[in-house]
C-alpha cells in the first residue's frame, strides 16, 4: 500500500471538505442577508395600499366601505382605544381567564413601530345606523376623516423558519360587518402585499375555541396548520396549547420548511 498516497488522499478529502464547509457557509450568510433585506425593503414603504387601488374601496354584500395604511407608531389616541374595544368585544371570551394577560400583550404589540395597519372606514355611518341594532355594533370612535372605522388588520414582516413572511396579528371585524365578504377581501390583499414585497408565505395565530376563525381560514382561504404548530411540533405539548399557528406558502422552499412534514422546528 503507497502510504504516501494514502495521506495525500486524506489531505485533499479533508481540504475538500473545509471547502465545501466554507461554500456552504457562504451561501447561508447570502441567503440570510438576501431574507434580511428583503424585509427591510418591505418596511422602507410608506403605504403598502398604494400598490393595489382596485382594493381602496369595498363595495359589496351592502357594505361600502374604504381601506386606509396606518402603522403602529403614527396611530392616535382614539384609535388606540377603538382597537383596544374591538379586541375586547371579539377575543375577551376566546381567550376566557387567559384574557387579562393576553389583552396587556397585545397592548404593547399594536404600538409597536413594526406593526403595520390597513384601516377599514365606512362611507355610509348613517345605514349602520338604521340597518343595524346598537346592540350588533360596540361603540365605534371616530378618527381621520370622520368616517367610522369598522375593521382593521394589523401585519407584520418577519422572518419564520428562514423564511420571510407576513405575519397577521389580527384581523378584526365589528360583528356588523361580518359576513359580507370583508374579512376575505383582506385577507386576499394580505396575500397580495406579501407576494409584492417578496415574502414567501402569510402566516398567522388562531385560538382553538375560535372554531369560526378557524373554519375561515382553512375551508373558506385554504390555509393549512404549520408544522411548527404545536400539535405539529409534538402532540403531546399541542395538546396542551390553546393555539394553532396556520399557513399559506408561496414557494417551494417555504412550503418545505413551513408546511411539510419532517421539517418541524420551534416558534
Amino acid at each position: 500500500m503507497d502510504f504516501h498516497n494514502a495521506d495525500h488522499s486524506s489531505a485533499n478529502s479533508k481540504k475538500l471538505s473545509s471547502k465545501e464547509k466554507k461554500l456552504k457557509r457562504r451561501e447561508e450568510l447570502a441567503k440570510k442577508k438576501a431574507v434580511d433585506e428583503a424585509i427591510k425593503a418591505a418596511y422602507l414603504k410608506d403605504d403598502h395600499l398604494a400598490d393595489f387601488p382596485a382594493f381602496h374601496i369595498y363595495d359589496r354584500n351592502g357594505l361600502l366601505v374604504h381601506l386606509k395604511s396606518g402603522s403602529g407608531e403614527h396611530l392616535s389616541s382614539p384609535m388606540k382605544r377603538y382597537i383596544q374595544e374591538l379586541l375586547k368585544v371579539n377575543m375577551e371570551g376566546v381567550y376566557g381567564p387567559q384574557w387579562a394577560a393576553e389583552e396587556k400583550i397585545k397592548r404593547r404589540e399594536m404600538v409597536s413601530r413594526e406593526a403595520l395597519y390597513i384601516f377599514v372606514q365606512s362611507l355610509q355611518s348613517a345605514q349602520l345606523d338604521s340597518i343595524n341594532n346598537r346592540e350588533a355594533m360596540h361603540k365605534c370612535y371616530w378618527t381621520g376623516n370622520g368616517d367610522p372605522v369598522v375593521a382593521f388588520v394589523h401585519y407584520r414582516f418577519i422572518v419564520e423558519e428562514e423564511i420571510p413572511v407576513v405575519y397577521v396579528y389580527e384581523l378584526q371585524l365589528e360583528q356588523c360587518v361580518q359576513g359580507r365578504g370583508l374579512g376575505k377581501f383582506l385577507m386576499q390583499l394580505i396575500e397580495l402585499i406579501a407576494r409584492k414585497n417578496n415574502m414567501r408565505a402569510v402566516m398567522l395565530t388562531v385560538q382553538k375555541r375560535n372554531t369560526s376563525a378557524m373554519n375561515f381560514y382553512t375551508s373558506k382561504l385554504r390555509y393549512t396548520v404549520s408544522n411548527i404548530s404545536p400539535s405539529r411540533v409534538d402532540p403531546l405539548i399541542g395538546a396542551e396549547k390553546s393555539y394553532e399557528i396556520l399557513c399559506k406558502t408561496f414557494a417551494h422552499e417555504a412550503k418545505t420548511k413551513l408546511e411539510e412534514d419532517g421539517c418541524s422546528g420551534a416558534n
